[in-house]
């Protein structure tokens, strides 16, 4: 007898006799001689009594087709039949109508989910035709009943979904000065340690690009200028000793002579000792030069994840202080700043100076005209946004200025805006660590469905108790998928947890990476802040002092729940500034659809990005920075503060530096400024003209907008989605 059926999304149901009855009814009545209720009863009670205990949709299906054709109704049964096949054939056609659109490179919201990969290609295409056969799977087999109906009903978004069964890791802060001193082996090949700059600055490629390979986000190097240093002063070493080859004299004297800072001086008016130390100087300026150039040019032209996207890098510099630190700090934004290939702008690596006082900031700092040189590249290539050491949740109480590894205390960023740095279960750091995977929560949609309660502290609170459901949903999803992670092998991830993760150096490769995993991150998303305060307040937050004073309890709510689940489960969960890119019309479209066109809710193609101040809202800079700087503390797993100014930047530095003095009066974690740059498409040229229609160096007419997505640069807008495309047309200055 059957009591149970397996559906075939993977549910187990209670048997229900009426849904059969219901469906033999309606293949009686497209006959002539309709309905026989007797008839359908006979059949429904011989196929729940001669059933398996537990059985499948089809193998009940076909019970009925064999009892429809025994029975005198057979043309019936030949209806059932046909309206079966139909069932199957729509399902078949829509996965089908899918890959068309895959296989004929149609422009849409598959192929252009994430703008940094290229879905034309022939590996891109690979990808995607894997990436939404996977989905289903993950949904039938690997969520839980309540996961799955969050999701399905645009309550839920789950992050890098396709990657879910690989047992992946988002992403990574690489220990890179871990694998310059020891070297390491990955795949058929392996690194000796490294002795020049060129190598050094070649081994950074090559470790995220692998490690890329390894995880399903972005990578990162949290120090940049300090692991590069120490093969400066290698190089210069090198440049004496080749001097003493050609000249046969003894200068063993500068291989540890000061060097106050590497800059490139005239030798005419030097004599003896010194001119040769200046000579090698030189010649270590130009190889750094030349080292800095090439990782730019690698990190835009290495591919990975079987070639369909280069690399999702990101580098922090800007607080080492040493002679050799500034160096690589210089000679990399003048690379940046003089462009690649023909001078076009660099997309990768994502560039983030390190803002801090008493190194980087303030006029008397040793860095500081490092730091005027990045505002004024930032002016031309977008790049280095810039993290705000001084803000008080990214301080650390170890971190001294007389430390020379003072970077293992000081907050790193990832990509658009990742951020890993408190630790429940080990060091406090971002170096060698990263998220395990993230979700978020459509807020915006709780708010909806309490819009019709008139008394607005009830309104409020139905929503607050709404929200808290679906928070307990996405904590036990995350620890759900970190509970599958964490059954991974060590070999798996041959790079990444032979010597890159934190503690991997206890693991063999037939470990599971169980014992280490926790140091890493789980985060819970949000998006539409904006459009859920219109909903709940009929004003956002950066019209209503009344809307920001709940937005900000929201957002603290979710933060202290973040907290409860970190030792509920014992994870490190945080709250995330969601960097939506396809979810930013995902929810909005399916919101639409159900509740219709609602004003200031509804009525666009994308839900504002976390909890940004609409782009559309027109404001000055210091207001912006009022309203978001609060939601900066409560979103320590990511966040980001952008500003859109006017015109030609090229030749205004300054104004980069009023919006990083924003971050310092405000408290302000991490920011970054665009402004207008077109790019020819032909020739690569670039220039901040408005409106520009025809490229003055080769006369094309295929004029593009260089602009920033979610935290990165894209080359075009044509690999932009619907919903991100109509956000930039909505974009206003800030002034």
């Amino acid at each position: 007898m059957i009591q149970t059926v397996l559906k075939r999304d993977g549910r187990i149901v209670g048997f229900n006799r009426e849904k059969i009855a219901a469906a033999i009814r309606k293949a009686m009545l497209t006959t002539e001689m309709g309905e026989d209720d007797v008839l359908v009863g006979k059949i429904v009670d011989r196929i729940e009594m001669r059933g398996e205990e537990q059985s499948t949709v089809e193998k009940i299906q076909d019970m009925v087709e064999v009892e429809l054709m025994a029975s005198p109704r057979k043309e019936v049964a030949k209806s059932y039949i046909a309206y079966r096949d139909k069932r199957n054939i729509a399902r078949k056609a829509k996965t089908r109508e899918m890959f068309l659109e895959i296989v004929e490179a149609k422009s849409n919201d598959v192929t252009r989910e994430n703008a940094n990969m290229n879905a034309d290609t022939p590996a891109g295409m690979m990808m995607k035709f894997a990436s939404e056969t996977t989905k289903p799977f993950v949904d039938d087999y690997l969520l839980s009943q309540a996961t799955r109906d969050a999701v399905r009903n645009g309550y839920l978004h789950i992050h890098d979904k396709d990657y879910y069964p690989t047992k992946s890791l988002t992403c990574l802060q690489h220990p890179l000065d871990k694998i310059l001193a020891k070297g390491f082996v990955a795949g058929h090949g392996e690194s000796r340690p490294t002795k020049r700059i060129e190598t050094a600055a070649i081994m950074a490629c090559i470790s995220m690009e692998v490690v890329q390979n390894e995880m399903h986000g972005g990578q990162a190097i949290p120090a940049f200028d300090f692991y590069l240093a120490p093969y400066v002063r290698k190089s210069y070493i090198e440049e004496v000793k080749n001097i003493e080859v050609l000249t046969g004299m003894d200068l063993s004297s500068l291989y540890d002579a000061e060097v106050e800072d590497y800059i490139y001086q005239d030798l005419d008016f030097l004599q003896s000792t010194a001119r040769w130390k200046q000579h090698a100087i030189n010649r270590t300026v130009n190889r750094v030069h030349q080292a800095m150039e090439a990782f730019i040019h690698n990190m835009n032209t290495i591919h990975s994840r079987g070639g369909n996207q280069v690399v999702f890098s990101s580098i922090n510099y800007g607080t080492d202080t040493s002679a050799e630190g500034r160096c690589i700090i210089r000679e990399l934004l003048t690379s940046t700043y003089e462009g690649v290939g023909g001078g076009s702008t660099a997309i990768f690596p994502i560039q983030i100076w390190k803002k801090k006082r008493g190194v980087s900031y303030l006029p008397e700092d040793r860095n500081y005209d490092l730091y005027q040189y990045a505002c004024k590249v930032a002016a031309r290539r977008f790049f280095p946004n810039f993290v705000n050491l001084d803000a008080t949740f990214n301080q650390h109480e170890k971190w001294r200025a007389d430390d020379p590894n003072r970077y293992m205390y000081e907050v790193a960023t990832m990509g658009c805006r990742t951020r890993v740095f408190e630790n429940r279960f080990g060091e406090k750091t971002s170096v060698a660590r990263g998220n395990l995977s993230f979700s978020t929560i459509n807020i915006v949609r709780l708010a909806i469905e309490c819009m019709q309660i008139e008394e607005q502290s009830v309104r409020i609170e139905k929503f607050f108790a709404k929200l808290d459901e679906l928070l307990e949903v996405t904590a036990q999803q995350l620890a759900d998928r970190y509970n599958f992670q964490k059954t991974a092998l060590a070999k798996q991830f041959p790079l990444l947890m032979s010597s890159l993760w934190t503690g991997c150096e206890c693991l063999n490769p037939g470990d599971t990476i169980e014992r280490v995993i926790n140091q890493g991150t789980l985060g819970i998303g949000f998006i539409g802040l904006a459009e859920c305060l219109v909903a709940l307040m009929g004003k956002h937050h950066g019209e209503s002092e009344e809307a920001q004073a709940l937005g900000l309890r929201i957002i603290g709510y979710m933060n202290q729940r973040a907290a409860e689940f970190s030792e509920r489960f014992g994870h490190n969960y945080s709250i995330l500034a969601t960097p939506a890119e396809g979810l930013s019309g995902r929810f909005t479209g399916m919101d639409r659809k159900k509740f219709g066109v609602l004003p200031g809710i509804t009525d666009r193609d994308y839900y504002t990005n976390s909890n940004h101040v609409p782009v559309y809202y027109k404001c000055s800079p210091r207001h912006k920075a009022e309203v978001e700087a609060p939601y900066h503390d409560l979103t320590r797993g990511g966040h980001i503060f952008y500003v859109e100014i006017d015109g030609d930047a090229t030749h205004n530095p300054e104004a980069i530096m009023n919006i990083v003095d924003l971050m310092d009066q405000h408290n302000i974690g991490y920011c970054s400024v665009n402004h207008n740059r077109n790019r020819c498409m032909n020739c690569g040229y670039e220039d901040a003209s408005e409106n520009l229609e025809t490229c003055p160096r080769c006369a094309s007419k295929d004029i593009d907008r260089l602009q920033r997505i979610t935290g990165y640069l894209v080359g075009t807008t044509e690999r932009w989605n619907k919903a991100k495309l109509a956000e930039l047309n909505d974009r206003v200055i800030h002034k």
